[in-house]
């Protein structure tokens, strides 16, 4: 599976999703994603390449030994790593392929923002007609 930033300027593949797909609610990825949770995944680090552009990474230790790549250009996160572990935590909604997949859990739901609700909304396919 192949994915990108938001400009193109960097791209990656990975082999295989080798941890359960899940939403983060943390304060950190609400802040880091400018949303109110992040869907993410653990790839194992022979399972992932950079295809080009990785030289246009940026990084931020959000949290001790906790780093968070993402691209110079346009900001897109991609994603995350501790230096010491054996897989790196992918951003799945900047995979360009369908993974397959869909999200099994929900974690830090303790840091939830209190005015998401999607139950009670309209939903649109597209932008709405006004």
């Amino acid at each position: 599976m192949k994915g990108s930033c938001l400009c193109q300027s960097i791209a990656y593949e990975i082999d295989s999703i080798d941890m359960p797909v899940g939403h983060c609610h943390c304060r950190t990825c609400q802040k880091a994603h400018a949303a109110p949770f992040a869907t993410t995944a653990g790839v194992m680090r022979e399972h992932f390449r950079w295809l080009k552009g990785e030289e246009k990474l940026s990084s931020f230790e959000s949290s001790p030994g906790k780093l968070r790549h993402f691209c110079s250009i346009c900001g897109s996160h991609l994603l995350a790593e501790r230096v010491n572990q054996p897989h790196v935590i992918l951003r799945i909604a900047t995979l360009d392929d369908d993974p397959g997949v869909a999200p099994q859990r929900h974690i830090w739901k303790s840091h939830d923002v209190p005015w998401l609700d999607y139950d009670n909304l309209p939903s649109y396919p597209e932008w709405p007609e006004q």
